[in-house]
């Protein structure tokens, strides 16, 4: 059966492969999901089960917060801890202020990360600015790490930025404000590829990103990047914000610049609720390249969004069930059911588009709707398999769900 998404992932621009860990970016290798620990790197415990627990929920590239002397430390120990227990998810370091002499003075450090994340806005200021950039390139090479040249217009070059608005005022037809800031994180992002490049960093080994906080202007700097170089890019809303603000502005931003072929890592830069769980942001970026066609990671599960004819939450309750107990499993079911991840589940609340839904799912159930008969049908592959009655009925179709996988994906 279809899964109802695009088989082949939209064209994207042609940029330059870069080699993260054992992780490929760029290129034609399929779009990253990437996300970030929000735990003190120093306190090594705590930043093990964070990623871990990031890396299981599907987190492809791990970036962790390297600010001072007890992180910079602790990073070995953590990339140890990690492999002990089989998680070899690439580690990123990101790097403000003081990177070049964390790098230098932790070498350790230097070579347990996978990759360097470094802001030239705050790289260093003055005269220091391109000694300690190049200080960090230097490391990069000597290790044979890449480097993201993260751009951040809330800690954009100020020098650069007065330059250009500068040179603006003089112009015969002066852009808008707004307009020379894009340009600035644009040209930011360039000119400090441009100058890496020059003390001897590949261009293979270089990614960028230019991140601002609003939806429009996010597209119009990518969109500008992405026309002047072959770099692979990571996006991302900065400061998106927290719940369904912060998803929907991410979602709307990086699905428009994805669909015109811009991209090749992501990350949905959510602010979590307090005690929330931090897995969330990599579960919202899988779910968006999954919605757009470019990537599968988790089956499908449609369900009717109710009406008066669903008065039952026995279909919302079920939804919920067989969607959490999919993700929960995914992690093992990946390797022992390969293929699992274009499984196509239906749960639907009454006659109207029930029967219908679920026959254009692999396996799918109609429950039934206000006055309606208390039998739900069962249909695999389009064909009806069986009537489900009594109060067991969820548990029943879980199990069929279960049955139906290793029958479909299991390799005995």
């Amino acid at each position: 059966m279809t899964s109802g998404y695009l088989t082949h992932p939209l064209p994207r621009k042609k940029t330059v492969p870069v080699m993260i860990g054992q992780v490929t970016c760029g290129g034609s290798s399929p779009i990253v999901v990437q996300s970030m620990t929000n735990t003190d790197t120093a306190d090594i415990s705590a930043t093990v089960e964070q990623v871990a627990a990031l890396a299981a929920a599907g987190s492809e590239l791990v970036r962790i917060t390297v600010d001072r002397d007890e992180a910079a430390a602790a990073v070995p120990h953590i990339r140890e801890k990690l492999l002990a227990r089989n998680v070899d998810v690439p580690l990123i370091g990101d790097f403000h202020y003081i990177g070049h002499t964390l790098l230098a003075d932790h070498p350790a450090c230097a070579q347990a990360l996978d990759k360097y994340r470094i802001n030239p806005g705050n790289v260093g200021f003055g005269e220091k600015k391109d000694r300690q950039f190049a200080a960090i390139i230097e490391t990069a090479i000597r290790n044979n790490k890449p480097v993201r040249i993260g751009v951040n217009w809330g800690s954009l070059d100020q020098s650069l930025l007065t330059r250009l608005m500068d040179d603006n005022k003089k112009s015969g037809s002066p852009l808008s404000a707004r307009e020379v800031m894009r340009e600035a994180v644009i040209q930011s992002a360039l000119l400090s590829a441009e100058l890496a490049e020059e003390i001897g960093l590949d261009r293979s080994a270089i990614i960028l990103s230019a991140k601002v906080s609003q939806v429009q202007d996010l597209i119009a700097v990518y969109t500008g990047l992405a026309e002047r170089s072959d770099h692979a890019l990571h996006l991302g809303l900065t400061e998106a914000g927290m719940g369904s603000k912060g998803i929907v502005a991410s979602s709307a931003a990086l699905g428009i610049l994805l669909q015109q072929g811009i991209g090749d890592t992501i990350r949905i830069s959510l602010t979590p609720e307090p005690g929330g769980d931090r897995t969330r942001e990599v579960q919202v970026a899988q779910e968006l390249l999954q919605t757009m066609g470019f990537r599968t990671f988790v089956p499908v599960v449609a369900a009717c969004p109710g009406c008066g004819r669903t008065t039952s939450t026995v279909f919302q309750e079920l939804a919920q069930k067989i969607e959490g107990d999919l993700r929960r499993n995914m992690p093992v079911w990946r390797e022992k059911y390969p293929g699992v991840e274009a499984l196509n589940v239906a749960v639907m609340g009454c006659i109207v588009n029930g029967p219908g839904e679920s026959k254009h799912a692999d396996i799918g159930i109609s429950l039934p709707g206000t006055g309606e008969q208390p039998a739900a049908p069962v249909f695999i592959d389009g064909k009806k398999a069986a009537t489900l009655r009594g109060p067991d009925i969820a548990s029943e179709f879980e199990t069929m769900v279960h049955a139906y996988i290793e029958k479909r994906f299991g390799q005995g």
